[in-house]
């Protein structure tokens, strides 16, 4: 299989590939001018990034285009993802819980079905449930549903890819993480692919992709909708963004992160976000206040970097908006945005997995030494760097919870989430409270193009979908719902009406009444034992119907020990 060695051939390529191709469509010449009024649908999913990044949820970040489509729309307040990559992309995919998916864990196999690390053939992916109402379906940038060999830069599981699943086009990542500058694991459809230039950049590549692909698609299957899922990389570590705009950012975190999350909390009460009564959550207890933290200037150019990467990919989703508003589709495009978990407070250290996996490259493109791992000396952003903004920034981006990424406390679970559909949702710059979950991705955008969610599909038999569209809400309707259940690596939770039952691996449950305390400083359990046993009740159960094992027993060896960090 052919490898392009510079972006000019690749987009050569990818321009000669898309003129070959005839997506297939389900539906018939007249039954096509009928589906003309069914919505397209945009799905697009952060990565890494914190609850509050941006400015629409408090954030000092440059976010216009996100920033606008809530200015037009809706926000969650209350949207929860499934705190870790893989895990959540299941989800959303499918409207199922992960374990129920194939992807219990990761994208490893721990030798069960539940835990297999990729999708199941007792599910099914958004783009493989539209196919039947007429939908053509894309894809970019990061899939993580499959298993893949870092070193040897390839995945031995086809049948597990995006075209496989459903897509009809495919740019984008295989992996999890990689540099921004030379990634592993990229692919054109099913082919592999490499992106080899000094001006490449994942963001942009993802960006522009998806506005080929929409302005391929409006051009040759005007009569289809299309479901285009946008899967950026960013901001997830390794810190990586050009100059220019890391410039923009330089001194604006100065201050340090008690100052700013404090400027966050007001601005995110003042914009409705979070309730005044919830007490901001103190500084993380492994985080030094910011007058006592040394090496200031390497800490502010870490949080620059990151507030790049964000930016960049802001300026992405306004060029994929302008080509559905040059197109006259936008109106009629139902978005959605929201991030994969809360922000990663993982530290990448100089020597052990970072180098080791493979996922740290050791040589430039150009063949220059990477300098990989956390150092204050080596300032981050250029592509000879891999490194992180660690914890006491994912605090900061967390504002107002605590804890992290992979946890399911709110700073792991809590995320953004911006509908935009303004031929079908008349209320602009609206907040929604109503409690939802990734879960509920899949059964929107089916209810938004009048789709069924299949029964069978290829002779198997299909788990029904455990989520409830979120187009009640749209009107500000209640969503009527059970408990909503989430458990990954042994952190585990139960969101129950106003109550959350909580607890972090191997720690003991906590309560919290979130309508009271949504940052969680208020332990219950002792006061309201018989509301915690009733929420326990319902997690047992729901492991044993979702193929839950507890982490002790499933735990590979070299995660056994993980602590996970406060």
């Amino acid at each position: 299989m052919k490898n392009y060695l510079n972006r000019r051939d690749f987009l050569k390529a990818l321009g000669a590939t898309a003129a070959a191709i005839t997506l297939p469509s389900c539906l018939t010449a007249s039954e096509n001018s009928a589906s003309i009024s069914k919505p397209n649908i945009v799905l697009i999913l952060a990565d890494d990034m914190g609850f509050s990044d941006i400015g629409c949820y408090g954030g000092q970040i440059d976010t216009p285009n996100i920033d606008k489509l809530a200015a037009n729309g809706l926000k969650f307040t209350q949207f929860y993802n499934y705190a870790r990559c893989c895990p959540t992309r299941a989800s959303i995919l499918t409207g199922l819980y992960p374990h129920q998916a194939g992807v219990g864990h990761m994208n490893v196999d721990l030798g069960v079905p539940e835990y297999q690390g990729y999708l199941n053939d007792r599910c099914v992916t958004i783009a493989e449930a539209l196919k039947p109402a007429g939908y053509a379906a894309y894809m970019t940038g990061k899939w993580h549903l499959c298993q893949f060999d870092m070193k040897a830069n390839t995945s031995s599981q086809p049948n597990a890819w995006p075209i496989q699943r459903g897509f009809d086009r495919y740019y984008g990542t295989l992996t999890g993480a990689s540099t921004y500058y030379d990634p592993i694991g990229l692919m054109l459809d099913n082919v592999p692919i490499k992106a080899d230039s000094p001006n490449y950049y994942l963001t942009d590549a993802i960006s522009d992709q998806t506005v080929k692909f929409i302005n391929d698609h409006i051009k040759n299957k005007s009569d289809q909708p299309f479901f285009m899922y946008v899967a950026f990389t960013s901001p997830h570590w390794p810190l990586h963004s050009p100059e220019n705009v890391v410039a923009k950012y330089k001194g604006r975190f100065d201050k340090g992160w008690d100052a700013l999350r404090e400027e966050r909390y007001k601005k995110q009460i003042d914009l409705g976000i979070i309730d005044k009564k919830w007490p901001l959550s103190p500084r993380n207890q492994n985080v030094p206040p910011w007058e006592k933290a040394e090496n200031k200037q390497w800490w502010s150019r870490c949080m620059e970097v990151y507030a790049a990467q964000i930016d960049i990919m802001d300026q992405g989703i306004g060029r994929i908006v302008s080509a559905l508003e040059k197109a006259g589709k936008l109106d009629n495009t139902l978005i959605l945005f929201l991030s994969d978990n809360g922000a990663c407070h993982e530290t990448i250290r100089k020597t052990g997995w970072y180098q080791e996996s493979g996922i740290a490259p050791h040589l430039t493109h150009d063949g220059k030494p990477v300098k990989i791992g956390n150092d204050p000396n080596v300032m981050p952003g250029p592509e000879n760097t891999f490194e992180s903004y660690e914890r006491p920034w994912a605090n900061f981006s967390n504002t107002p919870f605590r804890r992290f990424k992979s946890m399911m406390h709110e700073g792991g679970i809590a995320t953004p989430l911006i509908v935009h559909w303004p031929a079908r949702i008349k209320a602009k710059n609206q907040l929604r409270h109503q409690i939802g979950h990734i879960i509920d991705i899949m059964p929107t955008c089916l209810d938004a193009a009048a789709a069924e969610y299949p029964k069978t599909y290829k002779d198997k038999s299909i788990i029904p979908p455990e989520g409830k569209s979120l187009t009640p809400a749209f009107d500000d309707k209640n969503i009527v719902r059970d408990a909503l259940c989430f458990e990954h690596q042994g952190n585990r939770a139960v969101r129950l009406g106003d109550f959350k039952l909580v607890a972090k691996n191997k720690d003991p449950w906590e309560l919290y009444d979130v309508s009271e305390d949504r940052t969680e400083l208020n332990n219950l359990i002792e006061k309201l034992p018989e509301k915690a046993k009733e929420m326990e009740t319902i997690y047992d159960n729901w492991t044993k119907r979702c193929g839950v094992i507890p982490w002790a027993q499933i735990a590979p060896s070299w995660a056994k020990n993980e602590k996970g960090g406060e």
